[in-house]
């Protein structure tokens, strides 16, 4: 059993909030790690994909006040949206009885943008925490284990396969079941076809500027059906978007977010790569790699820092821009080298910026000076040391 970073920030959310939802992509590990909770409190499990869990549930309030000592778990909330007011009376109801309110711990595989209902109903009663796929923290930082990790993504099947023929099915299986059952499931009409050819072209975005127009163009659907099948995507969990760092800087800056798969072993998958030296040798390669780095800090990245992307028209351009609440900046830089240049265009986008510190990434290596702002360091030493706090 890998341990989760999540577990014990959960455990102390649970202790502190009436509800708390667990969100995050399918097959990511929430009901694992649900159950894993101990809180001194007898606990009850509902699957509500499961039709004999859903029957229970015919009169939500009749059936949840039997449980009101027990620590309930609710997966797959997004498949009942209408239990949000029940939940609400049940936790208010034991609030102004003068008793410890009921505890819920709700999962599902929609972001709080998606449960709208959540946040209009809950409001001042739920607490938000994200599971992400497995991060290289979670696994280690031998250069085997970060290859394995980069090739087949984070999520636990698909990393913890036998081989990469079992982990590549895997990932397909995932996919298909998105493209044939979920997201139809959420109002798409859209033929299973199409929306696996929407997946396949968002790989050829995969770190580049975003351009919706032409990937709806080439499928032969307007400009808002596309964002709507991307806005989706990242409400569950599979696309990242960073936007681009936006400032009165006197520059022509570009202005698109830069898109990425957050997953590489679905990445790699939908791309038809069947091998680490399949990616290598593809071109791909540097995107999949700066989106991985990308994805392995952000997911460690607190709420009060903001990120972006930074990119001029002339070219100078910078990977991830990382502000802190306390107004620093860091610049990153991300390259699959060992040998890292610092390039004059990092040099005058650093000053644009007015970044703090500057960091190129490496895959392996120590850590050396490339400038007196500017430093040359590989991705596991930058886990354990960027300054998160």
């Amino acid at each position: 059993m890998i341990t989760r970073k999540l577990e014990s920030t959960l455990r102390n959310r649970i202790l502190q909030t009436p509800i708390v939802a667990l969100l995050g992509s399918r097959q990511v590990g929430k009901t694992t790690l649900a159950q894993r909770i101990n809180i001194d409190k007898p606990t009850h499990y509902l699957d509500l994909e499961r039709p004999s869990d859903i029957a229970k549930l015919a009169d939500p309030e009749l059936y949840l006040t039997k449980f009101s000592n027990h620590f309930v778990i609710l997966d797959e909330i997004q498949r009942l949206p209408n239990l949000f007011p029940v939940l609400r009376s049940l936790v208010d109801e034991r609030r102004r009885a003068g008793e410890k309110a009921v505890q819920f711990l709700i999962l599902g595989s929609a972001s709080p943008e998606l449960l709208q209902q959540s946040s209009e109903t809950l409001a001042g009663r739920i607490s938000y925490l994200e599971l992400h796929p497995l991060n290289l923290i979670e696994l280690g930082n031998e250069a085997k284990v970060m290859e394995q990790h980069w090739f087949r993504g984070g999520y636990p099947d698909s990393y913890l396969a036998p081989d990469d023929t079992a982990s590549i099915q895997w990932c397909e299986d995932f996919v298909t079941s998105y493209v044939e059952r979920y997201l139809p499931q959420l109002g798409i009409t859209a033929t299973p076809l199409l929306l696996r050819r929407f997946c396949s072209m968002l790989t050829h975005q995969q770190g580049t500027t975003l351009n919706l127009s032409k990937i709806a163009g080439s499928l032969g659907i307007d400009g808002k059906t596309a964002r709507h099948y991307l806005d989706l995507l990242e409400g569950l969990y599979l696309v990242r978007s960073v936007p681009a760092w936006s400032r009165n800087a006197g520059k022509r800056l570009v202005k698109s977010p830069k898109v990425y798969w957050r997953d590489t072993g679905l990445l790699h998958t939908i791309a038809g790569l069947q091998n680490l030296e399949q990616v290598l040798g593809h071109p791909i390669c540097g995107h999949s790699w700066e989106g991985y780095c990308l994805e392995q800090i952000l997911t460690r990245l607190p709420k009060t820092h903001d990120f972006s992307h930074y990119r001029t028209h002339a070219g100078a351009e910078v990977d991830l821009v990382v502000e802190t609440p306390t107004g620093e900046i860091h610049a990153i830089e991300i390259k699959r080298t060992l040998s890292p240049k610092l390039s004059s265009g990092f040099i005058e986008s650093m000053k644009t910026l007015q970044a703090t510190r500057g960091y190129f990434l490496t895959p392996e290596g120590k850590s050396f000076p490339l400038s007196e702002t500017v430093t040359a360091i590989s991705l596991p030493e930058f886990l354990t040391s960027f300054p998160y706090t």
